[in-house]
């Protein structure tokens, strides 16, 4: 017995997530093991005795992907900013809270401000890097000055 894809995918996609999410606890990743259950399913040659075989199998195969993810090489080795903070060694306490506080930023801008000041790049290297324009980078590189600037700033006005 084979089902289509689109049929099982209707009937089972919800409670696929619930299991995988409940092993993941993360809805990412809970998502990408629904997906290669299904997937897996499609590439099978499997013959099934029923629905009820469908489904137990369908379970099974989420689980196991699911607990795949956990013992993934990326999610074993996944730090939190804090944990990461925690390592660098920063010449004065006035420069970790600038990083910090870069560190804060909206994605876009950080990344910018970061490998300008951080790693050194050019403009130009930066556009190239991210596959953006030089006169892209420039405008984040200026949005994220000023957004530093305000928080700097609010700080600052908070410590008189």
């Amino acid at each position: 017995m084979r089902q289509t894809i689109q049929e099982l995918v209707e009937r089972y996609q919800n409670s696929l997530y619930a299991v995988a999410f409940n092993v993941c606890k993360n809805q990412q990743d809970a998502e990408d093991a629904v997906q290669d259950t299904f997937l897996q399913y499609y590439n099978s040659k499997k013959e099934f005795e029923s629905e009820q075989h469908i489904r137990a199998w369908l379970i099974r195969v989420a689980i196991n992907k699911a607990k795949n993810m956990n013992l993934s090489f990326w999610r074993k080795n996944k730090t939190s900013l804090e944990e990461y903070m925690e390592t660098l060694v920063f010449e004065t306490p006035e420069s970790e809270h600038l990083f910090e506080t870069v560190m804060g930023l909206p994605e876009k801008y950080r990344i910018v401000i970061h490998l300008f000041y951080y790693e050194d790049y050019s403009v130009r290297e930066i556009g190239e890097i991210l596959k953006i324009s030089e006169s892209n980078v420039k405008v984040r590189l200026s949005r994220g000055r000023m957004l530093l600037r305000e928080t700097l700033k609010e700080e600052w006005d908070d410590d008189k």
